[in-house]
């Protein structure tokens, strides 16, 4: 099965104000690198060498000044804007013409996380159809998607419940077959006035094609001053690269 890559690097980044007053937020420092050098590193250590990187049309030259057309990184860019910040799923719909057919591998560009990607996709590039997520237990499960889960399925996915019925989340890693594109057209904005990836994967769910790994070693998104001091030190105790 052939796998691309998508970057999803857009939204606003409103809880980081002021530092994302005149930057994308995927541009600040985490460690040494750009936030957004993470997920280009782990898609390409997985064998991905076609990535689209999604993006808001206010930073989108900041963007491709920084990663140009991906040679430092053996691998080969496309751009797409997205002209609103309309959800995680319209942000993948940009992405159908790029894929042309090929399955995905999704990360948000601001997730960061020690595994190693490979093992994962190779294991979703042996199914012959749908998705698979990648979990994880966290202890403030109510900022995410989440996960029930029976046995080895996934059985449905709450988008940041105020109760939620576990501390499994779904992670900014997703990876979808072809088929995802018509599921994201059927979907209607959220109450949240945003086209939700939960959506797509609920859709996934009710038709038995998700399936499902826990992400092994840490992992954290950088979304919040919270979120992004803890990435910085765990980055920190890692190895230089």
């Amino acid at each position: 099965m052939e796998l691309k890559g998508v970057i999803l690097a857009g939204g606003l980044g409103t809880r980081l104000h002021p530092l994302t007053k005149v930057t994308n937020k995927h541009l600040l420092p985490v460690g040494r690198k750009p936030m957004i050098y993470y997920p280009i590193e782990k898609l390409t250590a997985a064998g991905v060498t076609e990535i689209l990187v999604v993006t808001g049309l206010e930073h989108m030259g900041d963007v491709v000044n920084l990663l140009g057309s991906g040679r430092e990184f053996n691998c080969k860019f496309t751009y797409k804007v997205q002209d609103e910040a309309g959800g995680i799923a319209q942000a993948l719909g940009l992405a159908e013409n790029f894929a042309a057919g090929s399955s995905v591998a999704v990360i948000l560009g601001d997730n960061i996380f020690q595994a190693d990607l490979k093992p994962y996709a190779d294991a979703f590039r042996k199914q012959s159809e749908g998705a698979k997520l990648l979990l994880k237990e966290v202890a403030d499960p109510e900022r995410f998607g989440v996960a029930q889960v029976d046995g080895d399925r996934i059985v449905g996915i709450e988008e940041k419940p105020a109760q939620p019925k576990s501390n499994l989340i779904v992670t900014g890693v997703y990876f979808y077959d072809h088929r995802v594109y018509e599921y994201i057209k059927t979907l209607k904005p959220s109450g949240r006035g945003e086209f939700e990836i939960t959506d797509v994967n609920n859709i996934y769910i009710q038709k038995e094609q998700l399936k499902f790994e826990q992400l092994s070693g840490w992992w954290s998104d950088a979304g919040t001053f919270r979120s992004l001091n803890k990435v910085n030190e765990l980055v920190a105790k890692e190895p230089p690269q």
